[in-house]
Parts: structure tokens; sequence; C-alpha cells
């Protein structure tokens, strides 16, 4: 079963006065790249959030939203004395150089940077036991969104994997056809040339064998056989970020094709490669997509 690195998740819960809302969204990356929005409440347990995060979803651009509402009572305020005392004095003075009425500045005090902050408050054990389920749920959900995409990637995958070999089947046939041809064309060229009795045939066939060892594609085909064996097996893995090990594979891939192609001096084994070519760049484009 293949993952997709992209998903959504959502999870919402209400835990005595506070509401947990997570969102998590991801999208294909090479490693796991975190944007993380905290509120203060939970910074003191920031690297535990990130630890789940990684954990829970391995690789991928990630982006994380956290949202804590206060129900019930409104959140306790402090006001900073020492700093409004200080703004009082600059600001009545002020007042008095523009004849303005001074009944105003308490609320113009209040309104400066520093004066009036929230009070500093903890999430309790229990509280972050309590966010880090819902947490939990919305990796989850997103595993979930993760794994119905990879059903589609790998439907998509086992389909080109499925016309490549039909592809290497049609070169297992043309290989003998185009050794014929090869032997038909040199003979041709030698009576055009040198003259039907002016050769020795067995000279010629010594020659003949050693060209075509050269440019012989059997070894070439036994590997892509068994690069595309190796590719189904671990389609059907359990393990779930395989991705990069499915890219090294296809790497694998296109050496053994473009060796082919680069040997086949043969029109129709040529054509054939280049849709084989095709078919693996279409694999290689869904595979940055899986985990």
């Amino acid at each position: 079963m293949l993952y997709s690195m992209t998903g959504y998740g959502r999870a919402e819960q209400t835990i005595g006065d506070k509401t947990y809302l997570v969102e998590v969204r991801s999208l294909n990356g090479k490693q796991f790249d975190l944007r993380l929005n905290i509120p203060a409440l939970l910074k003191p347990f920031e690297f535990e959030v990130r630890n789940l995060l990684s954990e829970g979803l391995q690789r991928g651009s990630v982006e994380c939203i956290i949202t804590i509402k206060q129900n019930g009572a409104s959140k306790p305020v402090s006001i900073n004395k020492e700093l409004a005392k200080a703004y009082y004095q600059p600001v009545a003075e002020l007042a008095d150089e523009l004849q303005l009425q001074k009944g105003d500045i308490l609320s113009t005090i209040l309104k400066l940077p520093d004066v009036i902050t929230p009070s500093t408050e903890m999430l309790s054990d229990e509280e972050w036991k309590g966010f880090e389920a819902v947490l939990k749920n919305a990796i989850a959900e997103l595993n979930t969104h993760r794994k119905d995409e990879g059903r589609s990637l790998e439907a998509d995958l086992l389909l080109r994997l499925g016309n490549i070999e039909s592809h290497q089947k049609i070169i297992t046939e043309l290989e003998p056809l185009r050794r014929t041809k090869i032997k038909e064309g040199i003979v041709k060229i030698l009576e055009e040339n040198v003259g039907k009795d002016n050769y020795d045939p067995n000279r010629m066939e010594q020659e003949l064998i050693y060209y075509i060892e050269k440019i012989d594609i059997s070894e070439e085909q036994v590997r892509l056989k068994n690069h595309c064996d190796y590719f189904r097996s671990i389609l059907a893995d359990k393990e779930a970020g395989k991705g990069k090990k499915l890219s090294f594979i296809l790497q694998e891939f296109g050496r053994e094709i473009n060796t082919m192609g680069s040997k086949a001096y043969d029109s129709q084994i040529q054509q054939t490669v280049i849709l084989m070519k095709d078919e693996l760049e279409k694999a290689k484009e869904q595979i940055l997509n899986v985990l």
C-alpha cells in the first residue's frame, strides 16, 4: 500500500474551558519541512508538538495551524502600572500644550503598547494530554487522506509498470529479427562492394558474432525484468514510507532502457524504447508524490 504526501487533517475538541482546533496540511517534499503556527499557551510544549508531527507524518512539506479558544470566563489580563505612569506625564503635558481635555487620557494610555498584556498562563499536564489526543486525531485524519490518495498513485504506477513490461516483450520478439537484419545488411554491403566470391564467409561469420555480442541487449533485458519484479514487490510491501526507494529503482529502469536504446541499431526497437521512456517519465512524476 502506498501513501501520498498530499493530505489534509482537522480535529477540534472542547476540553474544560478551552477549545482546541488543529489543522494540518501536507504537500510533497524531499524531507520533513514543518511550518508551525502555535499559540503562546503551547510554547512550552513546542518540542513535543514538532516530534509528534515528525513521527506521524515522516516526510513532506507540512503546515500546522493550532488555535486555542478560551470559553466561559474572560481571559485574565494584567496592567503594567509603572509603564502606565511613565506614559501619563508626557501625554498630560502634550494635552496641556494642545489645550485638550484630559478626560480621555486613561483610555489613550491603556491602548499604548505593553500597558495591558495577557496574564502568563500554561497548560497543565492534564490539559496537555487532552490536546495531544486532538493533535494525534488530526495527524490520523491526514494519514487517512494520504492513504486514499496513495491508492490512486499505486494504480497509476502499476499501469506504467505493466506498459513498460509490454514494451519489453515487443523488444524480446524483435531481437532475433534484428540479428537477421544485421547479417543480411553486412552480406549485402560486402557483395556490392567486394563481390560475392571475394570474401571469406567463415571470417565474415566470426566478425558478425563479435559485432552482435557488442550490441547484445539480453543482459539489459534481464536486469530490467528483475527491476520490474522488485518494484512490484516493494509496492506490495506494508511499509508506509517507500517513495525514495521506488525512486531509486526507477533510476535503474532508466539506465537499462537507455542502454538498450543506444545498442539497438534498429528503428522498431528504438521506437519501442521511446515508448518505454515515456512511461518511465510518467512513473517518475507520480513517485514525487509518494511518501
